[in-house]
């Protein structure tokens, strides 16, 4: 399997990338087959201010309901509304579609997170 290269990861199955100023997030094509069909993607907090590895969403299938975690502090910016009407947006492409959006308090940190390199080798 190929992962985007324009990303970080973690252990725990988001991924974050640089759109301008603000960082993407999203969970891994892994992570949405694991889940099986989302029923519902939420619980996000425009405004709030998270810790790294602070629940920042929920994401909930038709198996199990996962929390999704900050990959860094900062602040969320905005939540993918797409995702409130079809949350399974993300089982069709899940790099594709990110679940909020932040500002990161420093770059720096990403560089402390996973390559797709680094990912696939602590997935397996």
């Amino acid at each position: 399997m190929s992962l985007p290269n324009d990303r970080k990861y973690l252990s725990t199955h988001e991924w974050i990338k640089a759109e301008g100023d603000a960082y993407l997030v999203g969970i891994t094509d892994h992570a949405q087959e694991q889940l099986g069909d989302l029923v519902f993607v939420g619980e996000v907090e425009v405004g709030k201010k998270l810790a790294a590895g602070d629940v920042a969403a929920v994401v909930e299938s038709v198996k199990a309901a996962s929390d999704i975690y900050a990959p860094v502090a900062g602040e969320i910016i905005e939540f993918n509304e797409a995702l409130d009407a079809e949350p399974n947006l993300i089982n069709d492409n899940a790099y594709e579609h990110w679940i909020f959006k932040m500002n990161v308090d420093n770059p720096n940190d990403l560089d402390g997170l996973l390559d797709a390199a680094g990912y696939l080798a602590e997935r397996d």
